[in-house]
């Protein structure tokens, strides 16, 4: 793999961190929030909507297909409150979907509303993510698709009805149907048949948010969402920081033996990422609520885990970067799937842990990792934002780690270098 011309030096630090970390808005949250305003029944507004390269391309995806959306308040690097009105989805649309799964994924369904053809494409490494279930899918409710994997054409318009698939690959090919069912004309069933699907809590995230928008969804039988066809209702709705971005900060009070407060984590959430709280404290971390927020504690001593983490694979990079720094060894099982991300994260990790003298390897659904003495060297992110973040945790501990591509955490953390530089900076 080619180094990227200017890699990024990760910080590495002697003394404790003690630093408060704000947060940009939750991805997963902005874009579901942001599909669900241009379906509404009216104009609506997103408050702390995240900017991003995932958000950004929805909200392009959105205005391709029809949808108004303007700033309605204050606009920062990261953040932004959109007002946003509806209009007729329109076909003759051109979409990039750049990596995001969940712009490949939860906009087709709504372009296949269009009478018209919607042409779909993005990064190289997004013609070879999972698409094929949602294609047949659409194809099976009433939509014409050409193709089968990106690049791919929709013309509907879709009737809806009743589906199968097998959503092992990736939750997101459930939560696209369901997001745009209530517009069908004849709703829709949703059965998944297969392995068990991974990141289950972003299905329960997507319907709890159908639901606070007036939408009648069952989901009493196991594998089975069926949603009633009706009118997404407008209405404002903030965004929560998103706490699987909070992964890494909170890694580097476990690190340096230090604390990391992140102001505003919610007391209930529908975000994967609240099993953060467990996880670190399994691998030696107090973690407590402060007023406003959440505190990590760490003693400079990492312990090594056994964790299923098929419901929170978004963790999996910095949950290895810090079983690579851990006392004892780790195995982190039920994440198969994670080969079908941005890009193949059980080869990168394992790849990447090795090449600065860990020793990691992948087992048929995780890795493994057990300590050895690491050094420095490139990290490659392979475009990865994670993968990114994760070289950057190590480096808090192992002078001379080089983060290829550090720009590409832009994903869901537009500013990170500089949000990194900030907390250590605190920590002073």
């Amino acid at each position: 793999m080619p180094a990227h011309p200017d890699p990024w030096p990760a910080p590495t630090v002697r003394e404790p961190v003690v630093a408060t970390v704000p947060l940009p808005g939750s991805k997963s949250v902005t874009n579901r929030a942001l599909l669900l305003a241009a379906l509404a029944d009216g104009p609506g507004t997103v408050l702390g909507a995240l900017r991003s390269r995932d958000a950004d391309l929805m909200a392009a995806a959105l205005r391709e297909l029809g949808a108004t959306m303007e700033p309605a308040g204050e606009t920062s690097a990261d953040g932004v409150d959109w007002a946003i009105t509806p209009g007729p989805v329109r076909g003759g649309a051109r979409i990039d979907v750049g990596l995001a799964g969940t712009v490949m994924r939860f906009v087709p369904p709504m372009a296949a509303l269009a009478g018209g053809e919607v042409f779909f494409d993005g990064d190289p490494h997004a013609r070879k993510r999972p698409m094929g279930p949602i294609l047949r899918a659409l194809r099976a409710l009433g939509a014409q698709v050409d193709g089968d994997a990106l690049p791919f054409t929709i013309r509907g318009p879709v009737r809806g009805g009743e589906v199968t698939l097998d959503a092992s690959a990736s939750s997101q090919l459930v939560s696209g149907l369901l997001l745009c069912a209530p517009r069908f004309d004849k709703g829709l069933t949703v059965r998944h048949d297969g392995p068990p699907v991974p990141s289950a809590p972003h299905i329960r995230m997507t319907v709890e948010m159908l639901r606070a928008a007036g939408v009648r969804v069952d989901d009493t039988e196991r594998d089975v969402w069926r949603v009633e066809p009706g009118p997404i209702a407008a209405r404002e709705l903030t965004v929560e920081p998103d706490l699987s971005n909070a992964a890494p900060f909170l890694a580097a009070a476990l690190v340096t033996g230090g604390t990391v407060t992140i102001p505003g984590w919610p007391e209930h959430t529908t975000q994967p990422g609240d099993v953060l709280r467990d996880l670190l404290t399994r691998m030696g971390g107090e973690v407590r609520r402060t007023q406003g927020g959440l505190a990590v504690t760490g003693t400079g001593r990492v312990h090594g885990i056994d964790a299923d983490l098929r419901d929170v694979g978004e963790l999996t990079p910095a949950i290895a970067a810090l079983a690579a720094l851990a006392d004892g060894p780790s195995t982190l099982r039920g994440i198969a799937h994670l080969r079908g991300h941005e890009t193949d994260r059980l080869a990168a990790l394992v790849t990447e842990i090795t090449r600065l003298g860990g020793d990691a390897e992948e087992t048929p659904d995780g890795i493994t990792v057990r300590p050895r003495p690491l050094h420095g060297g490139l990290f490659h992110s392979y475009d990865d934002h994670r993968m990114a973040t994760a070289g950057a945790v190590i480096g808090l501990a192992v002078p001379g780690v080089r983060v290829e591509n550090i720009a590409t955490t832009a994903k869901t953390l537009p500013r990170f270098p500089g949000m990194w530089a900030e907390m250590l900076e605190d920590g002073r």
